[in-house]
């Protein structure tokens, strides 16, 4: 396991927060009380573990298949239907959508290897992530990718209640793996895809994902 670069200065500014807190709560609140100074040191400690463990990237075997759509992003599948496509589509697909509790992995990959045939990104809302508007009202992104088969699939990092920021290192006309990293969503919110009503689908709501290991849909040949 490694951590995420994302996370780089927001560790290192909670470390430098905790020992400045700590040092003055020694010095001006608990001068001689051992008990409430180890107290305080500990859920330092817990406090500082919960902020590393979101960026936490942890070494997996990725499924790697030119049919296959692999989930983008750990997490709880939520959705499982049949919607409109109304940004790039324009016409029915097959949504589904995984949602990133703050305890999720954060990191976010491409679902098939192909080309990045469009990307927007769109500033907005912090609803929560399971709000029926958080996908056309909250900080996004929708990337498309098209596969060597001349089959396009759609997701979007969407932005939740405790997200504030969400990172894509994707570029409209470039080439990508199936399975690399194409962003990041700081704390967690809610992944969707949008597949063809003729891919298959292999999971159920409530299915537990590993982003870049799980797959979610079976692309027509």
């Amino acid at each position: 396991m490694r951590l995420h670069r994302e996370g780089n200065t927001i560790m290192l500014t909670t470390a430098l927060a905790l020992l400045v807190i700590n040092g003055l709560a020694y010095y001006f609140l608990f001068a001689g009380n051992t008990t409430a100074i180890v107290l305080m040191a500990v859920v330092s400690l817990v406090l500082f573990a919960l902020v590393v463990q979101f960026f936490r990237v942890p070494n997996r075997a990725l499924t790697i298949h030119d049919r296959q759509v692999v989930a983008p992003a750990d997490g709880t599948v939520v959705v499982i239907e049949e919607t409109e496509e109304t940004e790039y589509f324009k016409e029915r697909r097959r949504q589904i959508s995984i949602f990133m509790s703050p305890l999720n992995v954060h990191v976010n990959r491409n679902p098939v290897t192909g080309i990045v045939k469009y990307f927007r990104y769109y500033p907005g809302k912090y609803l929560v992530a399971w709000h029926p508007k958080s996908s056309t009202e909250n900080e996004r992104t929708t990337v498309v990718l098209e596969t060597k088969n001349g089959i396009q699939v759609l997701f979007r990092q969407i932005a939740g209640a405790m997200a504030r920021r969400i990172v894509w290192y994707v570029k409209e006309g470039e080439p990508v793996e199936q399975g690399s990293e194409m962003g990041f969503i700081k704390f967690g919110s809610r992944v969707d895809v949008y597949v063809p009503l003729n891919a298959k689908v292999k999971v159920k709501l409530g299915d537990k994902m590993q982003g870049g290991v799980s797959v979610l849909a079976e692309l027509p040949e």
